[in-house]
């Protein structure tokens, strides 16, 4: 049932509030559920402010990690050599720390969006390109036969079968994407920024204002929620037979 996660949101917030109120932990340290509440509306505006920002370096980083991904995800599967050369790499590219990372990209690219859209794209291709090359090589073969059996050309079948029965694979990737972009940009805007929810975050935690630090956590969580919500909707909208029963595919 629909209720019950947030049910389930429910019994542990009001744990959590228990909890602090209780002595279990300094409200000066970790914030009752309300306080943080109270923040998120007195702090309204300069929550807005930098989570336009955070808001930018997402989508930004997620239209850059999805053409690259994309893009070299066909040209994996049109070519074995190409592929045997780059996908030891791209696999490689995930062991980067990039916490670690995040701020020699700052030093060498500045304090402006373009080390923040690096970050976010090195965080959010992988799982596209992943997901996108799996969804072209698992394509029904009874299909590519039958489009050979018409003297269908290699690139008139990518365009007619491959390409659509990999949609949902792409998709995805993408929605696996969005969640981990959010925390990249945090990476990027802790390593250097004057601007955004990662950087908000930072300032407040040195100026002990726990409840702002905790409520532009919230905010971001939501963002990802929402970024995931609004991909599975368009999931369904695009590709509507990915989620019918087996069964009742045509």
């Amino acid at each position: 049932m629909r209720w019950r996660p947030l049910a389930l949101l429910v019994i542990l917030l009001g744990a959590w509030e228990l909890y602090v109120q209780l002595g279990g932990a300094d409200p000066l340290i970790l914030p009752p559920p309300h306080q943080i509440a109270k923040a998120i509306y007195t702090d309204r505006s300069l929550l807005w402010s930098n989570f336009l920002t955070t808001a930018e370096e997402v989508l930004l980083g997620i239209l850059v990690a999805s053409a690259a991904a994309i893009v070299l995800a066909i040209a994996i599967h049109f070519s074995r050599t190409l592929r045997q050369a780059l996908y030891p790499l791209m696999v490689a590219s995930q062991t980067i720390p990039i916490p670690l990372i995040a701020p020699l990209l700052v030093l060498w690219l500045g304090f402006g969006i373009a080390p923040k859209l690096m970050v976010i794209a090195l965080v959010s291709f992988f799982p596209i390109v992943v997901t996108t090359f799996a969804a072209f090589a698992a394509v029904d073969p009874d299909l590519l036969k039958l489009l050979r059996t018409f003297d269908a050309g290699r690139r008139r079948t990518f365009w007619h079968v491959e390409l659509p029965s990999a949609l949902p694979g792409v998709l995805t990737g993408t929605k696996i994407a969005v969640v981990v972009a959010v925390i990249g940009a945090v990476f990027a805007e802790l390593a250097g920024s004057s601007g955004g929810l990662g950087y908000l975050f930072q300032q407040s935690e040195a100026q002990l204002l726990m409840p702002r630090a905790y409520a532009a956590v919230v905010i971001l969580s939501l963002f990802a929620v929402a970024l995931f919500a609004l991909l599975s909707l368009g999931e369904r909208l695009a590709v509507p037979w990915a989620h019918q029963p087996r069964g009742e595919r045509t």
